[in-house]
């Protein structure tokens, strides 16, 4: 599909196509200020569509892995995804570019256009170019995060009639490496929008260690996805003044990073200028990632996926997230009234006993990055994914998956 012919469909669609409504939590950061050099797109999805799945898409000018909503029978939106030619692309919803008429829906079509951008992109400047071909107004209110096989990235802030691109790789725009954005853009209107308190907190974290060298997606999805901090109260849940016996256990879900609503993270590891686009890895967290493991995930070979990534067949979900959205619900238990959805069981997730969800399930995230890093070191000294060996290491992973989540939580 040609760009022209793209912008027609999505200029077609807007209407049918429901938005990623809800807030995120994102970051692009150069290879500039990454221990080994790749750039990394995250995204932490915040939405109603609490059931998230990953999807295979083949044909067109290129194939592209996507994380999509479970319950939609032929999904035509994504919501984060990397392509064959390296291009990847992420967005959080912005309320500040666009004044809302009444309850208008902020940006129907943006789950479409990153869809048909991973079908068509091969580049950063190939979306500059796309953007340029959409129709206006464009029904778009969003930042999009991308990142290429070419060590190009940076945030489009898209509006309905301009947008405005801030480059990762550009000093005067990101003087520490990285940019973040949650659902305000610095092209707005100035103290409109949402999720400030989230972006206070983001950005103290990623300023601290942008000159250390420690930013990984392991790194991202201990400290960022997994955050309990709110900047602007100046706390932190998990230092422990927060559990049993100092109060309840029980808490507010206000402002956090990791809250109710999360139903994914992930961090795209791009490549090095030079080596194959192949070797992106798209390492994904389904659902509420408290409750949730880190999956390494890539194009080729892309309708092999994990089992436990992928929708089943007979529930339509992916039992990964299924198994996560079981635990989410047992946290966030309250239901006396109006307005208790709000309150979470802090001590169950995080405890002084060590015996939290997100604490017993640490280690097995770490397993699997300990498995799955010596491969992909061995596939870039090759210069190419061995089909073999990635087989071999998803079906390790959908193992420890199963065997984990039974031995733990009985699932």
């Amino acid at each position: 599909m040609n760009l022209k012919k793209a912008s027609l469909v999505i200029a077609g669609a807007l209407v049918a196509f429901a938005a990623d409504v809800y807030a995120c939590s994102s970051a692009v950061i150069s290879g500039k200020i990454t221990p080994d050099g790749r750039p990394l797109l995250w995204k932490q999805r915040d939405t109603g569509a609490e059931q998230n799945s990953v999807k295979y898409y083949k044909g067109g000018k290129h194939s592209f892995i996507g994380i999509v909503n479970s319950k939609a029978k032929n999904p035509t939106e994504v919501w984060m995804g990397t392509n064959d030619a390296g291009f990847s692309i992420m967005n959080t919803q912005s309320y500040n570019l666009v004044p809302p008429k009444g309850d208008e829906d902020m940006g129907p079509a943006n789950g479409n256009v990153m869809r048909h951008a991973l079908e068509i992109c091969s580049s950063v400047a190939d979306f500059k170019h796309f953007l340029d071909t959409l129709s206006r107004p464009t029904m778009i209110s969003a930042n999009f995060g991308v990142i290429d096989a070419y060590g190009e990235g940076g945030y489009f802030e898209v509006g309905h009639e301009t947008y405005k691109f801030f480059d990762v790789n550009d000093p005067a725009v990101a003087p520490c490496g990285y940019i973040a954005r949650t659902n305000y853009s610095f092209s707005g209107k100035v103290h409109e929008g949402m999720g400030y308190v989230r972006f206070i907190t983001e950005n103290a974290e990623l300023m601290r260690v942008a000159g250390t060298g420690e930013i990984t997606p392991q790194w991202i999805f201990k400290t960022l996805a997994r955050s309990y901090k709110n900047d602007m109260l100046g706390i932190d849940l998990r230092d422990g003044r927060f559990n049993k016996p100092h109060t309840t256990g029980w808490f507010l879900d206000k402002d956090f990073i990791a809250r109710e609503m999360t139903a994914s993270s992930c961090v795209v590891q791009g490549v090095k200028k030079g080596e194959k686009a192949e070797l992106t890895t798209m390492w994904t967290i389904l659902g509420f990632p408290p409750a949730s493991v880190a999956v390494p995930l890539w194009v080729k070979d892309g309708d092999k996926l994990p089992v436990q990534v992928v929708n089943d067949s007979k529930t339509h979900l992916s039992p990964l997230c299924e198994r996560v959205v079981k635990l989410k619900k047992s946290v966030f238990s309250y239901d006396q009234g109006g307005g208790t959805s709000m309150y979470f069981n802090w001590e169950k997730l995080y405890n002084l006993q060590g015996t939290g969800i997100m604490q017993v399930l640490e280690p097995v995230e770490d397993y699997v990055f300990e498995i799955a890093t010596p491969v992909i070191e061995n596939w870039r000294k090759k210069g190419s994914v061995d089909s073999k060996e990635m087989q071999t290491l998803y079906g390790q992973i959908d193992a420890v998956i199963v065997e984990k989540y039974k031995e733990l939580f009985d699932m």
